[in-house]
């Protein structure tokens, strides 16, 4: 077992030694404010018995969790998925994925729905089609808690009596997101979770102790620097190993980063909202509060957007050139998952659907003839299917924010593998170039505390009055039936009446 603890602290802030006091065994830790990573590396041996016999079907498996709530993470931790639980999976060749579901349910919480399978995952397409590593599917399921993950973990993983783990593992259920990744190369299963702030407004406070069966603890302090180079991120501070520095060590480095926040002079928020009424055909709207401007040359402005299978796109209606310009739409550069345009929420299999979408943006020079006050709409249609019945005839649909982001083609030659803190497999960043750049923009709804998913009421037939309309269905046709056949027996009658006032008496010889 090895783990690493990274404190970003504010650049605004002094950053101060004296914050961390170093022993033989621990390190302790006085109001800091800074933003805390934690990665735990574990080896198969460490692992239960049933995590480790899913694993051994798998090439890769990386779990990614996000919170629904807004979190604001300084860099490098500055990349971005959609809120809710993401599974991204690379089976074995010839192996199934069933195997993880009875896993995933008990790990996650027994009340979810996983259900996987070759029909339910969605495949991935890739940029790189010289590739020829085995398909990557994807999975996702808003789920709002690890609270069932956290108890798993307590009872499962960490030692009787080991007070830190357990800890380590409640401090999970407060993570802005939670990174799980295993490869088959390696052997290894790494857990990876990160707190944009501290707990309360005193900033963290406690003691580090190295863990039980833990070969090594390194704790970094670090505050963000500006970097000589556009791609790269700056940091100085202080590391420590505990057990083997008697004192914290001053160090500094710098490395290419594949992700980086977007510059505030650039415009880096952004707000989402269904316009009322939403109907069965919402268009979902993107507000760029400021002028927005690209970053570099030759950067796209994109948003990629993960639908439940109650939600769809038109494909056909997002290939217009004339309905794209109104919108502020450049063209769909990748979709995968559930498409089909007629079929009802009941008869569709897949967990919903993926789309990469390119937006239109000002250039730098129409970003300087608009005012300040200023505003930037993109306007995506969405469709809902015909949903089951429902008590009260209404039914939510989640929707998670999107993702929006600037991807920029990074210089030639340039190696972006050198990032301790680098976090991939996030599902997008697939459908680019290797040395692709990505600047996030940060999500900015009208409350601070508000959700990051979006639900629509979708009208349904009411459960209860539905049984009224199937008897009076049931009634009216049998009513109709009696209608058509006593209308049937009538001209009947009146035919052979007639037929006997026609016929002529006989003549009597």
């Amino acid at each position: 077992m090895k783990e690493r603890i990274t404190f970003i602290h504010s650049p605004d802030g002094d950053l101060d030694a004296k914050s961390l006091t170093v022993s033989k065994t621990s390190i302790q830790i006085k109001a800091l404010k800074a933003s805390r990573e934690e990665r735990l590396t574990l080896s198969a041996h460490e692992l239960p018995q049933e995590i480790w016999q899913a694993l051994r079907q798998c090439h890769q498996l990386h779990l990614k969790w996000v919170s629904d709530l807004p979190y604001h993470p300084p860099p490098p931790f500055v990349s971005r998925a959609a809120p809710g639980l993401h599974v991204f999976l690379t089976p074995h060749l010839n192996r199934s994925p069933d195997v993880l579901c009875p896993l995933l349910r008990k790990v996650f919480g027994y009340g979810k729905s996983f259900g996987f399978g070759q029909n339910v995952l969605v495949e991935i397409p890739t940029n790189q089609s010289h590739d020829p590593s085995p398909p990557i599917y994807h999975y996702h399921d808003f789920l709002p808690s690890l609270r069932d993950f956290v108890i798993y973990l307590q009872k499962k993983i960490c030692p009787d009596q080991d007070n830190e783990c357990s800890t380590a593992a409640k401090r999970l259920a407060n993570a802005a997101y939670v990174d799980m990744d295993y490869d088959a190369g390696s052997r290894e299963y790494i857990i990876t979770s990160l707190h944009h702030e501290s707990p309360d407004l005193e900033g963290w406070n406690e003691e580090i102790k190295c863990r039980q069966n833990s070969e090594k603890t390194e704790v970094g302090l670090f505050t963000y620097r500006q970097a000589l180079e556009p791609q790269e991120l700056s940091f100085e501070g202080y590391l420590t190993v505990i057990g083997e520095d008697k004192k914290p060590r001053p160090t500094r480095f710098s490395f290419p980063s594949r992700h980086h926040p977007v510059p505030l002079a650039s415009g880096s928020g952004f707000l989402t909202t269904f316009p009322k009424p939403t109907g069965l055909h919402p268009t979902l709207r993107f507000t760029f509060p400021h002028p927005i401007s690209s970053p570099g040359h030759g950067c796209a402005l994109h948003t990629c957007l993960t639908l439940p299978s109650s939600l769809f796109v038109d494909e056909y209606q997002l290939s217009s050139p004339n309905f794209l310009a109104a919108n502020n739409l450049r063209g769909v550069r990748a979709l995968s998952g559930e498409t089909d345009l007629e079929a009802p929420a009941w008869v569709t299999r897949k967990w919903g659907s993926t789309m990469l979408l390119e937006l239109a943006h000002r250039d730098r020079h129409q970003a300087r003839l608009e005012t300040a006050e200023s505003q930037w709409h993109v306007d995506i249609p969405l469709h809902l299917r015909y949903l089951p019945p429902a008590a009260g005839g209404a039914t939510g649909v989640d929707l998670p924010w999107p993702i929006v982001f600037w991807a920029c083609p990074a210089e030639e030659g340039s190696d972006l593998s050198g990032n301790p803190f680098d976090r991939i497999n996030l599902g997008y960043e697939v459908l680019f170039g290797p040395s692709t750049t990505f600047y996030h923009f940060q999500p900015q709804p009208k409350e601070p505390r508000r959700s990051l998913v979006e639900q629509l009421q979708v009208p349904v037939m009411d459960l209860p009055a539905s049984r009224w309309v199937e008897s009076g269905t049931v009634g009216v046709i049998v009513l109709g039936a009696l209608w058509v056949m006593w209308k049937s027996l009538r001209v009947s009658l009146n035919d052979w009446r007639s037929s006997k006032k026609t016929i002529p008496p006989r003549k009597v010889l």
